[in-house]
């Protein structure tokens, strides 16, 4: 109770055009929000992405009737900016040698690509949460303040989010 307290502060600091209350308010939640997003698009776009929910944000600020419901009034910034993001074809940029990545990295990147890949294929639910615990490092008990759900609820969600990642990509190991 008392970081809801604490955010319902610096929303309404936010709201009177203190712009050190907003900072804290993203440093608390890009996290979470990085999470959200890297779970419904690729990663390049993620970091893009992140700074947009939290420009748009700041521009709506006003509109938040409650300001104790920003981590959820946020999350669903972020899940409608992806979707937006899905629905507008993206211009695409040409890769020069500079921005290519080095053979070295390759490996890693492809690894990295293809969990994030498995993860994207789980229900959504299990989507989010492992993405929250598993790549942006947050606790269960962390991700239950930030998301609103229920600390029990995000331990089922991880439980049955493993397990079905596990058996995804055991089946996937199988097939090559």
């Amino acid at each position: 109770m008392p970081e809801t307290i604490e955010v319902a502060q610096l929303v309404v600091a936010a709201r009177e055009g203190d712009r050190s209350a907003f900072g804290q308010l993203y440093q608390r939640h890009a996290r979470m929000v990085h999470g959200v997003l890297l779970a419904r698009v690729a990663p390049a776009d993620a970091d893009d992405l992140v700074q947009d929910v939290f420009l748009l944000a700041l521009r709506n600020l006003a509109s938040l009737r409650e300001p104790a419901a920003f981590p959820g009034w946020l999350l669903t910034i972020a899940r409608n900016r992806a979707n937006d993001f899905h629905r507008h074809p993206q211009a695409f940029d040409e890769i020069t040698d500079e921005a290519a990545p080095s053979l070295s990295r390759a490996g890693e990147d492809y690894e990295a690509h293809a969990a994030l890949d498995a993860i994207r294929g789980l229900p959504e639910a299990y989507r989010e949460t492992l993405i929250l615990r598993l790549v942006e490092g947050m606790t269960g008990p962390e991700i239950a303040a930030r998301t609103g759900l229920t600390e029990g609820s995000v331990r089922v969600n991880l439980h049955r989010g493993m397990r079905m990642l596990r058996e995804k990509i055991a089946g996937s190991g199988r097939r090559e």
